[in-house]
């Protein structure tokens, strides 16, 4: 929370009456500091860095007392950073030219008193409002609310350059309530006027939730007898309502532009879960999937980009149901009251975000589902493809290692075939040279006795080395 002006010494903005300078200004969120201890310890604790932000979050939007009448301006601008940053620099720059301090680096409010009129500058998540506190008339001697218009203010609101576009513009006014009755129904539209006693009957609150020529929504506070702190308090809730109540409406536009999409895509998923039914071979399977994936991919980029949206939109609508609770209203005969108003133009509008929202979270669960179905498929017929390939392998490996033994039974007989002719060409060579020892030889008989012996030990030698091959395989 920022430093705020104790009074203001330069001129009041141009449309602005004078009055007298604004209450003082409240303390800023305190910097870092550590916790003393006792002496002969040490010096302090050394505090965590979040600390002072954590406990000045408690305080960085007070109540402001607010004396009967006044008139009160409040516009809400959406911003993205950079131009946060602008406009905090510009107000600064405003600040300095009226010869009053600027918001701290870190604040997230200022108040500040420009002669007759005080301006309070609130940063938010996505939004910057600016609320000017005017003076006002005493309606007792006459007259009625919301005069001059709230368009003649123009010039004083236009000395800040706007920050972004913007959503919120209201005019509320507080006046001191009389015995006369105020004639409402040349101030707001009869057909959607809401009016509610608040603050134990201390205050009335009227409006119809319809902006005026220039835009604003205006909204009447009758005091019947609040002190200035109660009156603060009641005004920053009333302005809260209608703030968060616009923001949470933000999340109707996405719902509705996102609708025909998700339609779209729930008939899609229905046509691709018929077509699994009729689906037969891996190739189609596969097409399939890839048309679920893609249909997925589409609907997460949809939830994603409207994820912020739809949760903002059910944050403020608690906010708002949160401050018509703090309220207190009590039904004025013959008009309903803000909460029931609202539970009636803006609750069909949030059941349309949250029904969207949770279409978005059935469909994706559903196409999950079929996904997985799908890829179970495809992997079931991978799973036949590698069996069927497999079975054709081994067709092929029983057929060479047929083809093997018959190769190495033919190998056996060639070799033996080759080891006998040499053994005969041996045999004759050495005929002469046994006759002539004494030694007779039948060399035809010889070669036939040496046959099998040498076709066994051939057969034998081959199975040896077979043997050690397939061990050797095996260890491998």
């Amino acid at each position: 929370m920022s430093t705020e002006a104790e009074k203001g010494t330069t001129p009041p903005p141009a449309g602005v009456p004078a009055a007298p300078a604004a209450a003082p200004a409240t303390a800023g969120t305190p910097a870092a500091k550590g916790v003393a201890l006792p002496a002969g310890r040490r010096d302090a604790l050394t505090p965590h860095p979040l600390r002072a932000a954590v406990l000045g979050e408690l305080h960085a939007r007070p109540f402001v007392p607010v004396h009967t009448p006044a008139r009160i301006f409040h516009m809400a601008f959406i911003v993205d950073r950079p131009q946060a940053l602008a406009d905090r620099a510009a107000f600064a720059a405003l600040c300095a030219a009226r010869g009053q301090p600027g918001p701290a680096r870190d604040a997230k409010q200022h108040r500040v008193a420009f002669g007759g009129a005080t301006v309070r500058w609130e940063r938010h998540a996505e939004f910057t409002t600016y609320t000017w506190e005017l003076p006002s008339e005493d309606l007792t001697l006459g007259g009625l609310p919301f005069q001059p218009s709230s368009g003649s203010f123009g010039p004083t609101f236009c000395e800040v350059p706007q920050p972004g576009p913007l959503l919120v513009a209201i005019d509320l006014q507080l006046v001191t309530d009389t015995s006369d009755a105020l004639p409402l129904e040349r101030l707001f539209d009869r057909a959607s006027l809401a009016r509610a006693d608040v603050e134990d009957g201390l205050a009335e609150i009227a409006t119809d939730f319809q902006p005026d020529a220039a835009g604003f929504i205006r909204i009447l506070l009758r005091d019947r007898g609040m002190t200035a702190d109660a009156a603060g308090a009641l005004i920053q809730r009333v302005l809260e309502i209608e703030t968060y109540r616009t923001l949470a409406l933000l999340g109707l536009p996405e719902a509705q532009r996102l609708a025909p999409r998700v339609a779209q895509m729930e008939g899609r998923l229905g046509a691709l879960t018929s077509t699994m039914k009729n689906t037969e071979g891996l190739a189609e399977n596969r097409r399939l999937l890839d048309e679920l994936t893609g249909l997925a991919a589409e609907l997460e980029a949809d939830a994603a980009a409207s994820l912020f949206r739809f949760g903002a939109s059910r944050a403020y609508e608690e906010i708002v149901e949160e401050r018509l609770k703090h309220i207190g209203e009590r039904p004025v005969s013959g008009f309903p009251t803000l909460q029931q108003f609202l539970a009636r133009r803006m609750q069909p509008a949030m059941r349309t975000c949250q029904g969207i929202e949770q279409r978005q979270a059935n469909l994706s669960m559903k196409l999950s589902s079929a996904a997985n179905l799908l890829r179970t498929r495809v992997d079931v017929e991978l799973e036949q493809q590698n069996r069927d390939l497999l079975r054709s392998m081994n067709e092929r490996t029983r057929m060479q290692l047929r083809l093997q033994q018959t190769v190495e039974g033919l190998s056996v007989a060639a070799i033996t075939y080759y080891v006998i002719s040499i053994f005969h060409y041996v045999m004759e060579g050495l005929h002469a040279r046994l006759e002539a020892m004494g030694l007779h030889v039948d060399v035809g008989l010889a070669t036939a006795a040496a046959v099998p012996v040498v076709a066994l030990a051939i057969w034998s030698f081959v199975e040896r080395v077979r043997r050690g091959h397939l061990r050797g395989g095996g260890e491998h």
